[in-house]
């Protein structure tokens, strides 16, 4: 399978619906955290985070709120950002647009934010316009950095470099607060955190206001 780790610019100009990357000038990087809560992995994330008082954005999927509400609290209660990742984790290329948007309203149920990225980042631009249209009133938050923390083939220390090597000030990075990414995660984790706060770099919750990124 293949998948960019940087996201290059023409395709963040191709798909102007989604943000890509945080606007830069403050030296400051946006962690995210994909398909949580989970017990695992989740609460270990969140000690980390707190160790370095860095704050991240959370994208959960709904079925996993409804199992872990008190996780879900915690991220809230520790000053994270929190984002609609579908209720059953769906790709909006395979799942007809009816299904895909009331699956992202069960979640909404739940996960009360105006943030959304598309599970595998495959969204249709029907979908998406229906996210950002006055009944959801979403944006939708792509990435600019993919760690692949999720993909077995993958050694810990290429995950690291994958991060290392492509963040810069305003970047989007994609982790998994997951059990498959878990094992790479807490190891390249606080590398991570540990490298650009040595740098000097601030981690910031993803804000969106109406109006635009912000």
């Amino acid at each position: 399978m293949f998948y960019p780790i940087k996201i290059p610019r023409f395709i963040d100009k191709m798909f102007k619906q989604g943000v890509w990357r945080m606007p830069a000038g403050e030296k400051c990087i946006y962690l995210t955290f994909d398909d949580g809560p989970h017990p695992e992995a989740t609460p270990f994330v969140l000690e980390t985070l707190s160790s370095f008082n860095a704050h991240a954005t959370f994208f959960c999927i709904g079925k996993n709120v409804v199992e872990h509400p008190e996780l879900y609290r915690r991220i809230i209660e520790d000053g994270h950002a929190v984002g609609n990742h579908t209720y059953n984790h769906l790709n909006g290329w395979k799942t007809e647009d009816g299904k895909y948007l009331e699956d992202i309203r069960s979640a909404s149920e739940y996960i009360h934010s105006n943030l959304f990225r598309p599970p595998y980042g495959r969204i249709t631009p029907f979908q998406a316009r229906q996210l950002k249209a006055p009944a959801f009133n979403m944006h939708l938050i792509m990435w600019s950095v993919l760690s692949a923390d999720f993909d077995a083939k993958i050694t810990e220390e290429q995950c690291l470099q994958n991060v290392l090597l492509n963040t810069s000030d305003g970047s989007i990075v994609v982790f998994h607060d997951s059990a498959k990414a878990f094992e790479k995660l807490k190891n390249v984790l606080p590398k991570v955190l540990a490298h650009f706060a040595a740098k000097g770099y601030e981690f910031k919750p993803i804000v969106i206001k109406q109006n635009g990124p912000g």
